[in-house]
């Protein structure tokens, strides 16, 4: 099994910048893909990145130039950095760890706020 613990939500200004730490634990070796998903108040959870075990990513088409997702496999550690922020960024942000196509992992979430 994998724990995944989330970090560095917040508040931020329109066209700040944060950035968001996934650790993960647990049986590291199974994890093939790991991401980042949102979903704000009322919406469904929408795909924000992904990036395999060898450093492919992938974005949605909208976020692709404001956000980058990146990882540190010695400290098992996938990051999205996320940049020009707008306050249709606020959601709660979620890291995934893919292992099989019924076999995922969720973290709890954390929250970022847009606003001035």
């Amino acid at each position: 099994q994998v724990q995944l613990v989330e970090s560095g939500g917040g508040l931020v200004q329109p066209g700040g910048s944060l950035r968001l730490s996934c650790e993960a634990s647990g049986s590291i070796f199974s994890i093939a893909t790991m991401g980042w998903y949102r979903q704000a108040p009322g919406k469904e959870r929408e795909l924000v990145a992904t990036i395999t075990r060898g450093g492919t990513s992938n974005y949605a088409g909208s976020l692709k130039g404001r956000f980058t997702i990146s990882r540190d496999n010695a400290k098992n550690t996938v990051y999205l950095q996320m940049n020009n922020l707008k306050p249709e960024d606020t959601a709660v942000y979620s890291c995934n760890a893919y292992v099989a196509i019924s076999l995922n992992y969720w973290g709890k979430g954390t929250l970022v706020t847009v606003s001035s």
